[in-house]
This record gives structure tokens, sequence and C-alpha cells, in this order.
């Protein structure tokens, strides 16, 4: 399905709107989760957990979204978080560079190329501003940070445009307080704000967005000593590094030096696994290692873990080596120690990142399980079951002959037990059509057999399938699909 219909999906099925819509000033890249966007973006989250920290044994924490100017001195972010931008000397209308020569000339141009590189593209294809044909100035950087005034005084603070940045500034801490021991996987989930200049696409490009951020602490003389590369060497992977993605098992990219070292081999192993558990179809998927002028400036080796839409491939994950850059930056300027003891060896740990990003990722898995169902002229959200906002649907075949009665003592029954939704009114096919939209695994109906036989019919939603079930049995068949592989 296409980003239109998804869109359509969204907005009349209560995954995600624009916020403040009803006020005519309200500002682009700010979006609201409805009911089924929510319920959806949990069980993501606890899969996630599931899949990544559980199964690594990593620590989450929670820091604030307000951090202080010296931490993002230290970072680099004051310095150096900046886009590109170009200003119309007519109408001064201001565009993203990198965005407009790729859109109107069809160059593809690095964010962090140098500034002149976006000069010369601009003058030798002669691109004037989209909005009135005038002639642009020459580009400059626009740092995207929030600026925020501390208290009466206004002291000096920003959003954070990232989750990171407490995982590192709290890492002695942590490593001391919960006894910790390298490798060691830190893990925040939660917003992040970025003063993004042409935000577009609904949940693609945002100014205030969720992540997911994953910071394994690591010595670096030991990349090589990972014992659990073995629960993944034969997962496959696609890379891509000039050419096209290739496949092959994270053993095959180790040996050939796609991938640098066990360490990282075993985390892009367990990401793409994560993925495939989704429903998000990952031979739509690829690790693209990054160049010198694409890497952020903090990466020694990047790899963005991208999938392939109808509007091209996104971005869902940035998988950064930053080596020892933030714990020595943070290190220098807070005067604090950040070494710690590996064995018998002390190390100032390096740091493998797994930023991803949900708001993303959500439209991604949106958009891999919308169906069209023409043959039974339907729209069907085939998420996988333990995804679905809404498990089962409870519904009376009419209400009146005591059926509403029963269908209510089944849905008081289950409510706390599964995400259920219970509906009495309009057409049954109707209905079945309203769950199918949101994602519904199950729809139980309840007739005039069920106060005979205390029997119900079960619909599945992808095959449409219908039997007939006693009621003792629905908790087992929920329970059996809609739980975690």
């Amino acid at each position: 399905m296409n980003y239109e219909e998804v869109m359509k999906l969204a907005l009349e099925r209560g995954f995600y709107f624009p916020s403040c819509e009803v006020y005519s000033d309200a500002n682009a890249g700010f979006w609201e989760y409805g009911p089924s966007g929510v319920g959806l973006k949990n069980k993501f989250l606890e899969l996630w957990r599931r899949e990544l920290i559980r199964r690594d044994g990593m620590m989450e924490i929670d820091g604030s979204q307000i951090m202080s100017k010296s931490v993002f001195e230290a970072s680099g972010h004051l310095g150096n978080f900046a886009d590109p931008i170009i200003k119309c000397t007519k109408c001064n209308s201001t565009y993203r560079a990198d965005r407009t020569i790729a859109e109107i000339a069809n160059i593809e141009i690095p964010e962090s190329a140098d500034l002149n590189e976006f000069d010369n593209a601009i003058n030798e294809n002669k691109i004037k501003c989209p909005k009135c044909k005038g002639d642009f100035g020459t580009t400059k950087k626009f740092n995207m940070m929030f600026k925020v005034g501390i208290g009466p005084q206004e002291e000096e603070a920003y959003l954070r445009p990232e989750t990171c940045q407490s995982i590192f500034v709290d890492f002695p801490r942590l490593f001391k307080t919960m006894r910790g021991k390298l490798p060691l996987g830190i893990a925040q989930v939660g917003k992040s704000f970025r003063n993004e200049i042409a935000p577009r696409q609904s949940l693609l490009r945002l100014r205030e967005f969720y992540q997911a951020e994953i910071e394994v602490f690591c010595n670096p003389r030991r990349l090589d000593e990972v014992e659990k590369f073995a629960e993944i060497e034969n997962t496959i992977i696609r890379v891509q590094t000039d050419a096209e993605p290739i496949s092959m098992t994270c053993k095959e990219a180790l040996e050939s030096g796609t991938v640098p070292n066990k360490f990282v081999a075993y985390y892009l192993g367990i990401l793409t696994e994560f993925y495939e558990k989704t429903g998000i179809d990952v031979s739509k998927s690829r690790f693209r290692k990054l160049g010198d002028k694409e890497k952020a400036f903090y990466a020694e080796v990047a790899f963005d873990f991208e999938v392939e839409t109808t509007i091209g491939w996104l971005e869902l994950v940035a998988c950064n080596y930053r080596s020892d850059y933030d714990l020595s930056s943070h290190a220098k300027m807070s005067k604090e120690k950040f070494e710690v003891m590996d064995n018998d060896e002390k190390v100032l740990p390096h740091v493998f990142e797994i930023s991803m990003g949900i708001d993303r990722s959500l439209y991604t898995i949106l958009e891999h399980s919308l169906k069209n169902d023409k043959e039974h002229e339907r729209m069907v959200l085939s998420l996988k079951p333990y995804l679905s906002p809404v498990h089962v649907g409870i519904l009376s075949l009419v209400k009146k002959d005591g059926l509403k009665e029963k269908t209510d003592e089944i849905f008081l029954n289950i409510k706390r037990k599964f995400d259920a939704f219970l509906d009495h009114s309009g057409a049954i096919g109707r209905r079945y059509r309203r769950l199918d939209e949101i994602g519904a695994p199950f729809a139980i109906t309840v007739d005039h057999q069920t106060l005979e036989d205390n029997t119900v019919t079960i619909r599945k939603r992808d095959s449409m399938e219908q039997s007939r079930v006693d009621i003792s049995k629905i908790d087992s068949i929920l329970l059996e699909s809609v739980g975690f592989p």
C-alpha cells in the first residue's frame, strides 16, 4: 500500500493525526498518537524490550528531556548539529539545501558536505526558488537545537536532540551502583526534539519524536571476544556498501570484512531478527554503510538500517560505532572520571549505538502490513497478532433477546486479559471491516445459538475463517495467538 492509503487509515482509525489541528497557527512537525497508535506503539516497545533489552541483559533508564548547555558543548551538538539551508533573496523563503537540490536537479549531496558543494550545485544547475523563481543566497548552517530558559534568570539549557546523552553522563554512576561489567548495554526510550527546517510526511520527519536508543559500552581491545556471536552467526543480513544490497550471514559478513568485528556483527544480527518479528519485510531492508561525508560527526563506523517503502528507502535505525568520543568529551568538560575496570584492566569504554526511530518504524510496519483484499472488497491491516492494538472484537449479532447481556458478560471476563473492543451497533459485516482495518486478529460474535449451547463464532482476520468454539476456550485460543513469540 502507498503513503496516501496509510495516511487515510491513520486518520480514520485513530492511529495518528496532526497536533492542534483545529487551529490555523498549528506548527508543522508535531503529531499525536490516537488510541490505536498508542496500542501499536506500546506493543512495539514491549517487543523491543523483549528481543533486545532483556535478551542481552541490558539496563534501561529514563532521563530528563531538558539538559544543561555544558552537556551539548561537550557532545559537539552546539557546534556541529546543523543542517544546510538556503534562503531566497527575493521572497525570503528558506529551504533545506540538500533536499531542494535533490528534488529539482536529482543530485544527491550529503547534508554534512562542505557548503560550497551546495552552492556549486545550485549555480551549475541554475536552481531557483520553487515559490517565486528568485535566486538563492549562499548556503548557511542552521543549528537544530531547541533552546529553553530555566527559571526567572532564564539560564540557558536545551531540549535534547537525541536520548543518548543522559546515558553517557549517567554512565559512571550506573556502572558503579548497578555493578556493571563490560560489555554493558544501557537503553532509553523517550522523546527527542529537533528544530527541523522542513518537517514532512507525518511521522517521517518530525520536530518532536520518539527514539529507542541503546548504547553498548565495550572494551575496544575485545571486540572479537563475543561468546554470543554463535547465536546469530547464521542470521541473514542485507548489507550495502557500493553496489546493490547483498544477503549474507553474519558470519560471512565478518569473514569478508564487510562488518569490522564480531561485536558489530552481533548487534546487526539481533536487530534484523527484531525487525523480522515486527512484520516488516526484511527482504526489503539493508544495512547501508555510510561514507565519511555521510557519517555523523561522532561516528567512526556507521551503518544505517533502511527499509524500502513506496516513498523510497527510510532510515529506521542508525548504528554508529562512536569510539570513546562521548565519554572522553564529557570527562574533559566535567572533570569527572569515566574509566572503569574490565577485569584487571582500566578502560575508557568505547560505545556502539543502536538509535531507533520509533515513529518511522511504526509507519513502515503499517505500510508493509496494510493489504487491499479486492476479492472481498476490504482493507486489512495484517499486523502480527502480538502488535495489534486490539486483540479481539466482541460483537453481539443483535442487541435484543438477551444477546447484549451475554456479550457484555463475555467482554467483562476478557477485557483485563486482552485488548478487547465491545461493539453492539451496525451491520455485522461493517463491524468486521472496522476490526480488519485496525488489525484485530479475531472477532467473536454472540448469537442466538450462544444462549443454547454456550458457544460463539470466532472469526480470523486474515483468512476470514469462522468456527464455533465453547466460551471456556476463548482465553486459551487468544493466549496462544497473541502472545509474544
